[in-house]
């Protein structure tokens, strides 16, 4: 059983970790679509970003282009202004008019090209916001996905540390299945040796039997030889005689008065707290008496109230009197249990005072419903209370009515028969559940009524707690009535069948005249018993010497009986233990493997990781190698800024026409600018490949651990199934046993009863044998 008690315990553990686990997988579950969500956030501004770098490449094209045009324009420009240059040294006139309408033309070429060279400006302005912009958002996506990949080696561990623990309980519980599959075979065996126990007991019982009923026979006749008169014939002289003193009964009835009396006091109190702390609620609401007068029925209704505790109080004493009376040397029937009358009185005292507050209390509750502070469902609530409280006085009779019926055998035996005992004690029964459910009705309406009045703007802090206080005392009746009616129900067959029985071979107790004379009878043979029991002379008869002898040998073959199965227990204990470690040793190995599985897969990870950093330095090479390229040009470009953009001009000292050599710089400068763009742009495509591979590896690491979290689950149910499989055999294991156990037990009481029977039996009519020889030798 202690093996039971903490398997038992160790499966509580189990389940409250398990319930934890389960909590933490929530939570992780949580995490990874948290991070799904963010993750798919991320692609989605990612391509955002492709996109407006895209549209700012384009707008880069077009102003090149214009740049283009503009550049064409202005040596178009200078080439007419030579040309006017050399004409009008020859004609002045011509030059005048030529030379105004250059200026003319060179005030519009000077607007156009001022407002292209504005609008270049604003362009570049915004070009260089935009990658700046672009670059910040890089930045910051880089932050967030080194978060992202740290939360993801968190999950990670937090997965490898519950795929641990879920290993560790799965070997725990393999385990305890071997442990009970091993306890179960031994008390196979034990079931085995208690049959053949009980085969062996059945045939000495027969033999007892046959022993006994020769006995019996030789008894009688002599009763019917020697035994002048017989008492047992009329009910009135054999209400005078002892009855067989049942020790069991009386100490089951003391049991059973003593948890009686545990159930009415938490009875009591309940009822002491929820008459005061309804006076407390008569005072606040619906007017409280700090800040105005109530009215005079809530005065008057608080007054009675007040006196609770001098109608409740009672009923605890009454049940403890009654309880005291009970003890193991009397003979407990309703005819001798007199101080059930004081608990019937005062528990009609308790009734008046429940009839003269009734009325006080339905006058405040319809008071309540006509103040202004009143909703419609508060005053629903009102009108059922007010229904219930009738209910419960009404219980509160018929429980005194069937009460008072117990207490009359005590004073009046015509007042109730014993025939009808059956039926008051399930009337009895009947009323206490019907108060269990009264108080579970008024619990409920008065939660809803203390929601009702907690929403409404004028409520208290007083109020409140009052209401609280008035709830919680109305839960503690309801458990108390429940206890007091499952007690009463489970226990109706003992009381109906243990406060019923009389004197042998007679139906009752006449009266309880009869039935105290009765209990001065036993005093008065108890007194002669233990005078019996007194040490005699140091002569002992030759046949109580024989009884004696076999009392002895049969107590030494118990206690030899006895000390083999201790020994066999404690051999049984020793095996356990060595299995025990035999176990243990195994759990060690499996601990052993599980960490080796857990390195190689951290070395196959470790692998994975290795591949992605050789994709990255491959890349990070080509980008260093066209880098070398552009700077192994043969000639060297001097970068020139300028309103137009940045020009490249060559080192070379070799002097080329006007002409040639400005096509061939503007030539050179485009070019550079397209190298350059191109290598920003392979730059930036080589980025975005390898943050497609970084993606493309972080979408592979989250489908694994959605597959490794699935397995998990997979295994998770499997283990709760195992446990709850092994709960399963535990409990039909233990019931199996406990049943065989309470058997035997039962089988060898009622074997002890009836040899204590019949050795009683015997006595008596060895004492009256010799009481009538010793009659018939003074006559």
């Amino acid at each position: 059983m202690a093996a039971a008690a903490e398997l038992q315990g160790k499966y509580q553990k189990l389940a409250q970790e398990y319930s934890k686990l389960r909590a933490q997988n929530q939570v992780l579950k949580k995490g990874v679509v948290d991070e799904q969500a963010n993750s798919a956030s991320l692609k989605e501004q990612l391509k955002m970003k492709d996109q407006s770098l895209r549209k700012l490449q384009q707008e880069m094209d077009s102003l090149t282009f214009r740049n283009q045009q503009l550049a064409k324009r202005v040596e178009l420009l200078q080439d007419e202004l030579a040309l006017s240059e050399t004409r009008g040294k020859k004609n002045k006139k011509s030059a005048e008019s030529s030379s105004q309408l250059s200026q003319e033309q060179k005030s519009v070429f000077n607007e156009d090209l001022q407002k292209k060279i504005e609008e270049n400006e604003r362009l570049h302005i915004l070009f260089f916001e935009a990658d700046e912009q672009h670059k910040r958002l890089e930045a910051e996506l880089r932050t967030r996905l080194e978060v992202l990949e740290t939360d993801a080696s968190q999950h990670q561990a937090v997965v490898d540390s519950l795929t641990k623990k879920y290993t560790d309980t799965i070997e725990k519980l393999q385990n305890d299945k071997a442990k009970l599959e091993i306890k179960s075979q031994t008390l196979e065996r034990e079931a085995k040796d208690c049959r053949l126990r009980t085969e062996e007991c059945q045939q000495q019982l027969k033999n007892l039997q046959a022993a006994l009923g020769s006995r019996l026979e030789e008894s009688l006749c002599i009763i019917n030889e020697k035994v002048p008169f017989n008492d047992t014939r009329s009910n009135q002289y054999n209400a005078l005689n002892v009855p067989l003193h049942n020790r069991r009964y009386q100490l089951k009835l003391r049991d059973l008065a003593g948890q009686a009396l545990a159930f009415v006091q938490e009875l009591v109190t309940a009822l002491l707290n929820f008459h005061t702390y309804t006076e407390q609620k008569v005072q606040i609401f619906p007017i409280d008496s700090a800040t105005d007068t109530i009215s005079p029925l809530n005065q008057k209704f608080s007054q009675y109230l007040h006196e609770n505790a001098s109608y409740v109080r009672p009923l605890e004493e009454g049940m403890l009197h009654l309880f005291e009376s009970i003890t193991e040397d009397t003979v407990t029937v309703l005819e001798t249990a007199v101080k059930l009358k004081a608990f019937s009185e005062h528990l009609a005292s308790y009734l008046c005072f429940l009839r003269k507050i009734l009325p006080y209390q339905l006058k405040s509750l319809e008071e309540e419903c006509e103040s202004s502070l009143c909703t419609a469902a508060l005053r629903a609530r009102n009108m059922d209370l007010h229904r219930d409280m009738k209910r419960l006085t009404a219980v509160f009779e018929k429980l005194h009515t069937y009460v008072s019926l117990l207490a009359l055998p005590s004073t009046k035996p015509t007042g109730l028969l014993r025939t009808n005992y059956n039926m008051v004690f399930t009337n009895i029964a009947a009323s206490l559940h019907g108060f269990h459910d009264i108080l579970k009705d008024i619990s409920k309406h008065y939660s809803q009524k203390a929601t009702l009045e907690q929403d409404a703007p004028t409520a208290t802090q007083k109020l409140l707690t009052t209401n609280d206080c008035i709830l919680s005392s109305l839960v503690a009746l309801t458990n108390a009535a429940g206890k007091i009616a499952s007690f009463f129900s489970n226990n109706l067959d003992h009381f109906t069948t243990s406060l019923s029985y009389g004197p042998k071979g007679g139906t009752e107790f006449i009266s309880p005249l009869s039935a105290e004379c009765m209990l001065q009878y036993k005093k008065k043979a108890v007194a002669y018993m233990k005078s019996l029991k007194k040490p005699c002379a140091d002569s002992v008869p030759y046949e109580e010497a024989l009884a004696n002898r076999r009392v002895l040998l049969s107590s030494t073959e118990s206690r030899e009986g006895l000390a083999q199965q201790v020994h066999q227990s404690l051999e049984k204990i020793a095996k356990l233990e060595q299995e025990k470690e035999h176990w243990m040793l195994e759990a060690q190995l499996a601990k052993i493997k599980l960490e080796k599985e857990n390195e190689k897969l951290k070395n196959s990870l470790s692998g994975h990781l290795t591949e992605t950093i050789q994709e990255r330095s491959v890349l990070t090479n080509v980008a260093e190698q066209k880098k070398e390229t552009t700077e192994k040009n043969p000639r060297e470009l001097i970068k020139n800024t300028s309103l137009i953009g940045m020009l490249a001009v060559t080192t070379d000292n070799e002097k080329a026409p006007d002409g040639e050599s400005r096509e061939d710089l503007i030539k050179n400068h485009y070019m550079a600018r397209i190298a350059e763009l191109t290598s920003h742009l392979q730059l930036a495509d080589s980025k975005s490949v390898h943050f497609h591979a970084e993606c493309r590896a972080l979408a592979k690491r989250l489908s694994l651990a959605e597959k490794s979290k699935e397995l998990l689950t997979e295994e998770l149910k499997l283990a709760s199934q195992n446990i709850s499989r092994l709960q399963d055999e535990l409990m039909t294991t233990k019931r199996s046993y406990e049943d065989q156990l309470s058997m035997m037990s039962d089988h060898l009481c009622s074997m002890n009863e009836t040899l204590t029977k019949q050795r009683e039996e015997i006595d008596t009519l060895k004492m009256t044998s010799k009481g009538n020889s010793k009659k018939n030798k003074n006559r």
